[in-house]
């Protein structure tokens, strides 16, 4: 989320606060299991942009816009909702040189874990990618992509997803002339090119990103409200096999709205993680950024999505 002055945050949180305990309470939509309050007694602690699970749903790694990560493991009811998280220590993300990222550098927005455990992590500050073969160990930045330079400042590569190929997804928050359509850039074989589009509505921005187990590309976006607080909604996406002709536009994806949320039913949703449960049915788990304030909270939020039809 683009950042505001300490006056403008404090301003914006009191007004939150104030609409929020004036309102009736918002129902949730169908499909809603269980929200968590994840706390640590830990100054670094906060600001979690984006959530990355196994494929069983037991372990996460989040990453925060202060450049730090964290991974641990979700514990579960005998119903699947969340009832604890035991978590490791939050540790600060490197650069190239095996020295913490710090400042503009580490606002880490996206990230992607591939099937071999390398870790990618998209940045919105300073716009780019890097690859972490350990999220302990140093980074490798990947080339920056020309359209990198026409992102808006702090509105750059919020979401990432990788796909079963292994080949990276990125779209931004904000984009030079964005209105219709929102763009999807694709990492592979050592390049990024304009994958995908799809038809953005003005009021929400793209927050987060994963594929899921049915291959379709799900991308939470939110909107904020003011005094009414965050709405957010999860659209999913099908992408096709082939590429563009070269020379003509990238195909244009229609969107299906599988998630939205009232608004100030949650906190600042950002990253998303989709997975199958144990019953077959597919689940997203999002975890909402605090931006390190006393008005908002770090929440763990998992939806179950209706069976695919037969």
């Amino acid at each position: 989320m683009p950042h505001r002055s300490r006056f403008g945050l404090i301003a914006a949180g009191a007004l939150l606060l104030i609409g929020l305990q004036s309102a009736a309470p918002p129902q949730a939509p169908p499909g809603y299991l269980s929200s968590y309050r994840w706390q640590i007694d830990d100054p670094r602690f906060g600001g979690f942009s984006a959530i990355d699970l196994s494929g069983d749903g037991a372990r996460f790694t989040a990453v925060s816009d202060r450049g730090s990560w964290v991974s641990g493991q979700i514990l579960r009811d005998a119903s699947g909702r969340i009832t604890g998280l035991q978590a490791g220590p939050v540790l600060p993300l490197q650069d190239a040189d095996g020295k913490a990222l710090r400042g503009k550098a580490g606002d880490a927005e996206g990230l992607a874990i591939g099937a071999d455990g390398t870790a990618w992590v998209s940045f919105e500050g300073d716009t780019r990618v890097m690859r972490y073969d350990r999220l302990d160990g140093p980074a490798v930045e990947l080339p920056r992509a020309e359209a990198f330079g026409r992102m808006h400042p702090n509105g750059g590569p919020e979401a990432l997803a990788i796909d079963a190929l292994g080949r990276l997804y990125t779209l931004p928050e904000g984009y030079e002339g964005m209105g219709w359509p929102v763009p999807i850039f694709r990492y592979d074989a050592g390049e990024w090119t304009l994958a995908f589009r799809f038809p953005r509505d003005p009021a929400f921005l793209p927050a987060g990103a994963d594929f899921g187990p049915d291959g379709r590309l799900y991308v939470l976006e939110r909107k904020f409200l003011g005094p009414g607080g965050f709405a957010s909604r999860v659209i999913a996406l099908d992408l096709p096999a082939g590429d563009a002709p070269p020379g003509e536009d990238p195909p244009m994806l229609q969107p299906q709205t599988v998630l939205e949320t009232p608004p100030g039913l949650h906190d600042n949703l950002e990253g998303l993680a989709v997975w199958r449960d144990a019953a077959g049915q597919i689940r997203l788990t999002l975890i909402a950024d605090d931006n390190f304030t006393f008005y908002l909270r770090t929440e763990i939020v998992e939806y179950r999505l209706p069976p695919d039809p037969p």
